[in-house]
C-alpha cells in the first residue's frame, strides 16, 4: 500500500505552480478592473488545483496501464512503480475531479452557469490527455491543449467570475502565463523522450527531436517576457513581472547546455518556480496597475 508520502509525490506538487500562476494572474486583471471578489477567486483557485492534481492521477493510471512508465527516469509514478494499484489511482483522480467539480458548481452559482459546459470541457481534456482511445498527448497536441487551458480558459475564467467580463486585459495575460506552462510540458517531455520514443507516445519532443526541442523551450521564456513588457507599456505595473526574469537563467541554461535524464528533473523545478513567480509578481503588478 502507497504511503501518504508517495501519494503526495504521484499527486507531482512541483507542477501545482501551473494551477497557481493562472488564477494569480487571472485575479489581479480582477483588481485592475475593480471587480476582486475574495470568494470567486478562492473557488477557482480550488477548481484549479483539484483538477491539476487529478490530471496528474489521471495521467499516472493511464501511462500505467499502458507502459508508457515501465522504465522511467522521472518523478515516481505510483502504477508503473507497482506502489499503488491501477485502481487505487483511479479512484485518487476520480475525487479530485469530484472536487473540482463540486468547486465548479459553487462558482457557476455564483457568476454564470455556462461555466458547468467549461468545467465539463476542462475535465475531458484533463482525462483525454493520456486516456481513452485516441489521447492527445500521444499525438503531439499537448502543448497547444496545455495553453488553451492553462493561458485563455484559466486566467480570462478567473477574470471572468470575478468581475462578469472578458476583458482584454486578461487576454492579453493569458500568453505569458500559458507559454511558462507550456514550458513545463516540454522541458518534462524533454526528459522523458527517450521512453517516450519507445513506447510509442509521440509527444512534440519526439516529433521535434532533442535539438529543436531544446531551442523551443528557451525560446518560450523569450517570448513570454516579451509580452509582459508588451503589457507593461500600458499598464505600467505589470513591468513587475520582469522581476521573475532572472529565474529563467538556470533552467534554459541547464537545458540549453545539453542536459539529459535525471539532471532535467532540476530544470523542470526551476521552471514551476519561475513560472509561480511570475504569476505572483504579474498578478500583483496587475493588481497595482
Amino acid at each position: 500500500m502507497a504511503t501518504p508520502a508517495q501519494w503526495l509525490a504521484g499527486a507531482r506538487p512541483r507542477t501545482l505552480p501551473a494551477a497557481l500562476a493562472p488564477v494569480l494572474v487571472g485575479t489581479g486583471a480582477a483588481v485592475a478592473l475593480d471587480g476582486f471578489d475574495l470568494a470567486a477567486a478562492l473557488l477557482a483557485l480550488l477548481v484549479a488545483l483539484a483538477l491539476q492534481v487529478g490530471v496528474n492521477y489521471a495521467n499516472d493510471y493511464s501511462d500505467g496501464r499502458r507502459g508508457t512508465d515501465a522504465d522511467r527516469v522521472g518523478p515516481m509514478r505510483l502504477v508503473g512503480s507497482g506502489t499503488a494499484t491501477a485502481r487505487q489511482v483511479l479512484v485518487a483522480a476520480l475525487l479530485s475531479f469530484a472536487v473540482a467539480g463540486v468547486a465548479g458548481l459553487a462558482l457557476a452559482a455564483l457568476s454564470s452557469w455556462w461555466l458547468v459546459a467549461v468545467g465539463a470541457v476542462c475535465m475531458a481534456a484533463a482525462w483525454t490527455y493520456t486516456g481513452g482511445p485516441l489521447p492527445y498527448g500521444y499525438r503531439a497536441l499537448g502543448e497547444v491543449f496545455v495553453f488553451v487551458f492553462f493561458g485563455p480558459v484559466a486566467v480570462v475564467g478567473t477574470t471572468f467570475v470575478q468581475t462578469g467580463t472578458l476583458a482584454g486585459l486578461a487576454w492579453a495575460a493569458t500568453v505569458p502565463v500559458g507559454l511558462l506552462i507550456v514550458a513545463i510540458l516540454v522541458v518534462n517531455n524533454l526528459r522523458d523522450i527517450d521512453g517516450d520514443a519507445v513506447a510509442g507516445k509521440r509527444t512534440l519532443a519526439v516529433v521535434l527531436g532533442d535539438h529543436r526541442t531544446r531551442v523551443l523551450f528557451a525560446g518560450l521564456f523569450v517570448v513570454a517576457f516579451v509580452v509582459v513588457l508588451a503589457i507593461g507599456v500600458g499598464r505600467p505595473g505589470a513591468l513587475l513581472g520582469l522581476l521573475a526574469a532572472p529565474l529563467a537563467v538556470p533552467p534554459a541554461r541547464t537545458v540549453l547546455r545539453g542536459a539529459r535524464g535525471p539532471e532535467l528533473i532540476a530544470a523542470l523545478a526551476d521552471t514551476g518556480r519561475l513560472t509561480l513567480a511570475t504569476g505572483v509578481l504579474l498578478g500583483a503588478g496587475l493588481a497595482l496597475s
